[in-house]
């Protein structure tokens, strides 16, 4: 593997950066650099996903008017072999949320930089299961 191919959803800009600030070129010593693709709607989100080539989604929960979380539950239900999902929420306690929607991590604003690129981290390197 030569880069990761990260999705990065959010329409507010300054999350966005945030999340590329926190994850840096790489998210481990370990891992190839990221190859960010971001996405300001849920329009473009799914044309992106049905590509297809991604090695990780994130999703930001508290995006308008499509929030990460349904978006989360849309891709997961509906995409073959859907890519892992991080999903950022709002706050700790909308973490339960993040169950419905099949995300398979989450993070909390406000953004903790270790905690967002340990995220990435982990689910890139996890093997992915195929149904």
């Amino acid at each position: 593997m030569n880069e990761l191919s990260v999705l990065l959803y959010s329409d507010d800009v300054d999350t966005r950066t945030a999340v590329r600030m926190a994850v840096g070129r790489r998210p481990a010593a370990d891992l190839p650099p990221v190859r960010w693709v971001e996405c300001a709607t849920a329009p473009a989100v799914l044309s992106v996903v049905d590509e297809g080539g991604l090695d990780l989604i994130i999703l930001d929960g508290e995006a308008t008017p499509a929030g990460g979380m349904g978006l989360c539950k849309q891709l997961k239900d509906e995409i073959f072999e859907c890519p892992p999902v991080l999903v950022l929420t709002g706050r700790e306690q909308d973490a339960w949320l993040a169950t419905w929607s099949q995300a398979d991590q989450v993070v909390a604003h406000p953004l903790d930089p270790v905690a967002v690129a340990a995220a990435v981290g982990e689910l890139v390197r996890r093997p992915r299961v195929t149904s």
